[in-house]
């Protein structure tokens, strides 16, 4: 259960949501899936904690954002119930995160890839032309992380959405060749509020979806 802490944005926020399902339903169904081959994960970006509550003690959290070295061992303390990181994009952070579990104690942790699909130098990811050695080091050297799949941002505009979509299936399709994955163990993270049903059409398999939920961002101004 998604809640927000004044009643009338609470049942806006679970209005909004029924209607995110029932449009990926739909979209599954046009890409030839079942519902339930799906993700929507809820992304509640520069919303505050207080304005959501009454969360399921079993709710799996995932990381979007791009993640530094030191922020890793806070995060993975932090947050017991991580079930994912979408946004590994180099070799660095990707050993960071494998020592910091085998640390802790805890399950090995699933994560994605992170590939930047457009070429935009102030987007985080691996280059395409890298992501199936970057996959190959995670299932080799790195034994306490799961490669779970491939994740993009996309452009902020969405101009180029099916491009940037086309390219990490493509992506998807290199490495599950080259390593030798069967495709449907390799996970697409795409589309978000303004594209995720073109991207479930595309073969998305996780989509993120702040605004359409929760609301407009509300980012801090400066004094």
């Amino acid at each position: 259960m998604i809640a927000m802490s004044a009643p009338a944005v609470e049942g806006a926020a679970v209005s909004a949501l029924r209607s995110v399902l029932g449009r990926v339903q739909q979209a599954a169904q046009r890409s030839g899936r079942l519902p339930e081959q799906v993700r929507v994960v809820a992304v509640s970006k520069t919303k505050p904690v207080s304005l959501i509550r009454q969360l399921p003690e079993d709710i799996e959290w995932h990381f979007i954002r791009n993640l530094q070295s030191n922020k890793v061992k806070p995060l993975l303390a932090g947050v017991p119930n991580l079930d994912m990181v979408e946004s590994v994009d180099d070799v660095k952070i990707a050993n960071r995160l494998d020592r910091m579990v085998a640390s802790l104690g805890r399950k090995p942790l699933k994560i994605l890839v992170q590939v930047n699909t457009s070429g935009e130098e102030s987007k985080f990811g691996v280059d395409p032309s890298g992501c199936v050695q970057l996959v190959k080091h995670v299932k080799l050297e790195c034994p306490n992380l799961i490669f779970s799949g491939l994740m993009t941002i996309g452009m902020l505009d969405y101009s180029s959405t099916p491009e940037n979509f086309w390219t990490l299936s493509n992506c998807k399709a290199e490495v599950c060749k080259e390593l030798g994955i069967p495709e449907e163990q390799c996970e697409l993270s795409m589309g978000m509020s303004a594209d995720f049903e073109q991207a479930i059409e595309m073969g998305s398999t996780n989509v993120r979806i702040g605004s359409t939920i929760f609301g407009a961002r509300e980012y801090k101004k400066d004094n």
